[in-house]
This record gives structure tokens, C-alpha cells and sequence, in this order.
């Protein structure tokens, strides 16, 4: 069991600074045509880019299989969606495949503060694993939760079920729109930010968030894929 967030700063601050009442208070309708050329977007580049894409989620796939043959391709876990909603993600398997049940004797090592665990040298990733993290390339498998409406190209990074038991209701402001493959965090340092820094990019986003600012973030995001940054 994980403890129950405490009462602290940022709570304090949410409610009293106005500011942050509009994430929870937002109207839908303000955003409509927004929300709808978004949902459209989406969709259609996320089917586009897993037609594009499929030979190379054919030689992933015989390459995860080669390295480790009793494992699975994918990789699938629960997260935290808009509202709060679970979700299955789905990833291309990174890790050994007793991962989850390692996790435990690890946590000591997190190297990020705050609800999160990141960990650089971690035992449990293997060697292909290492290259498709730091290309983002295990991360492509989302592009299926994206077709079908659990997440979005652009947006705040999927939280875990382990994590949103420890936000305090500041965090719970990031899960107010739909979570995405990437956004302003994965492109603006990643594994190098703590989680409130993480968390200041997604309010960012949430507050700024526009057609301009998700096409410019996805641009970003190519480029990281080709010239990878600190993903680990």
C-alpha cells in the first residue's frame, strides 16, 4: 500500500490562487473546435503512422523475440487517463520479463524526486531495450491507444496507477486532459527534469495548449527520436 498524499504547499496553493482553479474548472465548450480538430488529428496520423510504421514494428518485433524468445513483444500496463480514468498502454517490451516483479527491491534507487521512478542503470532493461528507449521507439505501440481515443498524440505524460496514489490535488491537475504519447516534458529535458518540473511543463501545456503548440511539440518530438536526447 502507498501512504495517502498530505495536505502541503501546493494544495495550499490551489486553492487560493485563482490561477490554477481554471484547469479544474475549465468549460469543455471553450475548447470544442479545438478538442474536435484534435481528435481528428489524432486519429488520422496516428493510422496513418501505424500503416507507415509497420515494417518497423516487424523488425523490432524479430528482434525482441531473437534476444529474448520466451518474452513477449509488447509490453502492456495500466495507467491513469482524463479524469482519472484507467487505461491499457502499450509499449514494445523494453525490459526483462519479470520487470514488474523486481520493481519492489529497486524503488530505493529512484533517481527522480516526487511520484515517479526513474532509474538510469537499470538492471532490468536489456540491450535492444536500451536502444528503442533512448530512440523512443518503444514507445510507438501508443499510437493504438491513440486510434482508439485513450490518448492523444500530444498531452501529459500517462501517469501509473502507484503514482496518482501519491499526488496531492495540485498533481491531479494534469490528469484533466487526455494524456499523449508526447509533450512539452519529453521534449524539454525528459529524465534530466524532477517530477514538479515535469508537472510545471504539463500545466504549461494544459494552459497553452492549441493545434500550433501540438504541431510544434511533434516536430520536436521527430527530431528527438532521430538525434536522441537523455531517455533512459
Amino acid at each position: 500500500m502507498y501512504p495517502s498524499p498530505q495536505r502541503n504547499e501546493a494544495d495550499v496553493v490551489f486553492e487560493g490562487a485563482s490561477k490554477y482553479a481554471r484547469y479544474a474548472l475549465e468549460d469543455p465548450k471553450s475548447k470544442f473546435m479545438y478538442l474536435t480538430i484534435k481528435r481528428g488529428m489524432d486519429f488520422l496520423l496516428a493510422l496513418f503512422g501505424l500503416v507507415l510504421l509497420s515494417p518497423l514494428f516487424l523488425i523490432i518485433s524479430v528482434l525482441i523475440k531473437l534476444e529474448d524468445p520466451k518474452g513477449s513483444v509488447f509490453f502492456y500496463q495500466t495507467r491513469i487517463g482524463k479524469n482519472e480514468r484507467p487505461f491499457r498502454m502499450y509499449k514494445f517490451r523494453s525490459m526483462v520479463s519479470n520487470a514488474e516483479e523486481l520493481l519492489d527491491k529497486l524503488l530505493e534507487q529512484n533517481e527522480i524526486s516526487g511520484a515517479m521512478f526513474k532509474m538510469k542503470e537499470d538492471p532490468r532493461v536489456t540491450k535492444l531495450g536500451k536502444f528503442i528507449r533512448k530512440t523512443s521507439i518503444d514507445e510507438l505501440p501508443q499510437l493504438w491507444n491513440v486510434v482508439r481515443g485513450e490518448m492523444s498524440l500530444v498531452g501529459p505524460r500517462p501517469a501509473l496507477p502507484r503514482e496518482v496514489m501519491q499526488y496531492s490535488r495540485y498533481d491531479k491537475l494534469r490528469l484533466k486532459v487526455s494524456p499523449g504519447c508526447t509533450g512539452l516534458w519529453q521534449v524539454s529535458g525528459r529524465n534530466n527534469l524532477s517530477f514538479q518540473e515535469m508537472l510545471a511543463l504539463d500545466l504549461e501545456y494544459i494552459e497553452r495548449r492549441g493545434i500550433w503548440l501540438d504541431v510544434k511539440v511533434m516536430f520536436r518530438t521527430v527530431k528527438i527520436m532521430i538525434f536522441p536526447n537523455s531517455a533512459y
